[in-house]
């Protein structure tokens, strides 16, 4: 037998056993970075919550707080794992307010697309999700949870005995991928934090979008779909626009340009990108988040 057809046969294996277990996947994504224990805490939480649980790391390096970029890591992923994997994401986990400080932090797990989340109450569901997902529910602590407000008494603080990821997030999304319905974690519930996704401006001739994501190699991912470019476009010529740069011409791949040159390319998620071929477009270019993308048409004759 061929190393790749044993490789294979035993994936199927494995597959088939935990499918067989009642088990599925659980992955995590954090902002805990890699040079303090956090990441090892939560590992070292789940091994003792379900020891043969197979869990992967999507990764630990979201910018610290940072919803957009989780939401866009985690969008750009999780449908290449099976359906009733299980994904817990572990960013501002104290969740997020209107008024600034958090006085009643919240958790939820959800159900979308044949996927679980589980997640603080800081808006990345309902970005994630294009809104409130349709199945969600509460999750309820395990320890009461101080007020914001936390006074001193008798000269001692008192703080708050409760860890989220290790006490709620965790043992969640270990039920979860241990095969209990999500109906049996908590209450539903439809009064999440909410943030909205930018949408995209569609006219005529023209597209207006933003960066949505810079990522490792200084690319900037724009929130413009390829479909969104080819309905509009209806295979008219092209020009991208963005700072004071117009690029006439959509490549293939990010290294269909010598070394040094623009390039605008989609990436296998089919969002529109503004790459620099080995070199670090935003630096380069001066555009960072949330900066303007036009794609221009020819007007029709």
């Amino acid at each position: 037998m061929q190393p790749r057809q044993l490789a294979g046969r035993l994936l199927n294996n494995t597959t088939k056993n935990l499918a067989t277990a009642g088990m599925g996947v659980l992955t995590l994504l954090t902002d805990f970075g890699y040079r303090d224990h956090y990441v090892a805490a939560l590992r070292a939480r789940l091994l003792r919550l379900a020891p043969a649980l197979p869990v992967m790391d999507i990764t630990h390096g979201v910018e610290p707080y940072n919803i957009a970029h989780a939401v866009h890591v985690l969008r750009a992923v999780f449908r290449d794992f099976p359906a009733g994997t299980t994904h817990l994401i572990t960013v501002s986990d104290y969740g997020a307010s209107a008024a600034g400080a958090v006085a009643a932090p919240a958790w939820y797990a959800a159900q979308y697309e044949g996927h679980f989340f589980v997640a603080a109450d800081n808006g990345l569901l309902p970005l994630l999700c294009d809104g409130v997902p349709a199945q969600v529910v509460r999750l309820e602590a395990s320890a009461p949870v101080a007020p914001a407000a936390a006074i001193l008494v008798a000269g001692n603080l008192q703080p708050t005995a409760l860890n989220p990821t290790r006490d709620v997030l965790a043992p969640a999304a270990v039920r979860l991928a241990l095969g209990h319905p999500l109906s049996t974690l908590g209450p539903p519930a439809t009064d999440l934090y909410l943030l909205t996704n930018r949408q995209l401006r569609l006219q005529d001739n023209r597209i207006t979008g933003h960066v949505a994501h810079v990522d490792h190699y200084g690319n900037l991912v724009t929130n413009i779909s390829r479909e969104a470019v080819e309905v509009v476009g209806r295979g008219r010529p092209v020009a991208v626009h963005f700072g004071r740069e117009v690029v006439r011409e959509l490549r293939p791949h990010f290294a269909a340009a010598p070394p040094g040159e623009i390039v605008c390319t989609f990436n296998p998620q089919g969002c529109l990108c503004v790459a620099i071929n080995q070199g670090h477009a935003s630096e380069l270019l001066g555009l960072y988040f949330d900066s303007q993308v036009d794609v221009r048409f020819a007007e029709a004759q």
